[in-house]
């Protein structure tokens, strides 16, 4: 048996994972501050979900996937996004019959099948926002801000969001349809992988990777010329929306989004620090994702954010809030048999909320005194044969080297 986590997935160690909690934290406090609501979906659904929301021919479909046939023969899968999922529940249980527009958020893993990379995993974890029941632009915009609010609060100054219209059902198809016969000239010089997107998914033509792919497909047809009336208008109402909210954006005619579902605007926050997956976070509108499921039709808008890749750009430009003062009090018990004592006086001071930590390895008070200043506590509680004798323990400020004598019950006042 190999002692290594699985290929594409890793561990998220102690010091780590409290990074991860300061931007739950963030996430968390601004879904409060905008009034969304939490949702938590199962971390797998039937396999059809995912194929008629994200779409046959993506990439998350066709290559991504985790599938499984479980015990019944139920063809299952971990969810590769989670917008579906959450599109699913907002359908079973009757939530478009509550009044609209419903907020709700999630935080979580997901599951794509990928060659691991700085920034991406088989197993990874967003944070999203969906907005069902409202077709307003002013919905796409409030998704915007927030994304843009989030990435500020954590720090971010320098990210650029990128901004487009995917247009809708009605005008899109004479765009990819223009976009195929742009392609076919240039079939055999493009990649394996755009050789099949040009016949079944054109417009990922836009958003490949390999230079020349993008080279070849620079002077290709804009979407923005085959926009209705309706789909410029509301494209048009977004920007006029951000100006006034002083968000600034640049509109990039190749931005679409890998999933099928999306409509309308779409969008993404680009960092150009930390290579090939600059993209932190983005989403768009998907006015048809219901209906795809089997409901009725209810106009949606929504975005998620890659936590792996968040904490990687926050690394590189060193944004992460330094922990600079010890904290917390460790309580040096000096003799076995003082241990029932010293375990009362423990258990008082974490129901009164202070973080508080002993030794269980029955080290001497030298040792223990190491351990404790190694381990950054602020204030040590010494107890011993001394102490008890006087009915009283000693208190150390570790950050000031000082030392008090006094009764347990002052100590604990003064620490609370």
């Amino acid at each position: 048996m190999s002692n290594k986590a699985p290929r594409g997935t890793r561990d998220i160690l102690p010091q780590e994972a409290s990074r991860w909690h300061f931007l739950e934290e963030r996430f968390k406090k601004l879904c409060y501050i905008y009034d969304f609501a939490e949702i938590r979906t199962p971390l797998f659904e039937e396999t059809e979900l995912f194929v008629r929301s994200v779409g046959e021919e993506s990439d998350v479909v066709k290559k991504e996937m985790y599938t499984f046939k479980d015990r019944g023969g139920r063809e299952l899968a971990l969810r590769p996004e989670g917008t579906a999922g959450v599109a699913r529940a907002y359908l079973e249980h009757g939530m478009h019959n509550i009044p609209q527009p419903v907020k709700l958020f999630y935080y979580g893993p997901m599951f794509r099948y990928d060659r691991p990379q700085a920034g991406r995993q088989r197993q990874f974890y967003q944070m999203g926002i969906e907005v069902f029941g409202t077709k307003e632009p002013s919905a796409d915009v409030e998704v915007i801000k927030f994304t843009a609010e989030f990435f500020l609060s954590i720090g971010f100054k320098n990210l650029k969001l990128h901004l487009n219209s995917v247009g809708c059902l009605q005008c899109r198809p004479f765009y990819q349809d223009d976009l195929k016969k742009f392609a076919r000239g240039k079939l055999s010089l493009l990649c394996p992988d755009c050789q099949k997107r040009a016949l079944l998914n054109p417009l990922r033509l836009l958003d490949c990777k390999a230079e020349s792919c993008r080279e070849l497909m620079k002077d290709s047809p804009q979407i923005e010329d085959y926009l209705c009336k309706s789909c410029h208008g509301h494209f048009n109402e977004v920007l006029d929306l951000l100006k006034a909210l002083n968000v600034p954006y640049y509109v990039d005619s190749r931005l679409v989004r890998g999933l099928d579902y999306y409509t309308n605007t779409a969008f993404e926050f680009i960092s150009e620090d930390i290579g090939a997956q600059g993209s932190l976070g983005g989403g768009g509108r998907y006015d048809n994702l219901v209906e795809s499921c089997g409901g009725p039709a209810v106009p949606g808008v929504g975005m998620a954010v890659g936590v792996e890749r968040i904490v990687l750009a926050m690394e590189k430009e060193k944004l992460w809030p330094e922990k600079n003062e010890p904290e917390g009090v460790f309580l040096a018990i000096d003799g076995p048999e003082l241990r029932e004592e010293g375990l009362v006086m423990l258990y008082s001071m974490r129901e009164k909320g202070l973080r508080a930590e002993t030794d269980y390895l029955n080290r001497s008070l030298k040792a223990q005194m190491k351990f404790a200043h190694r381990n950054r506590f602020r204030y040590v509680i010494i107890f011993g044969k001394e102490e008890k004798l006087k009915n009283e323990v000693k208190l150390r400020d570790m950050l000031k080297g000082e030392q008090l004598e006094l009764s347990y019950e002052k100590a604990l006042n003064f620490l609370i």
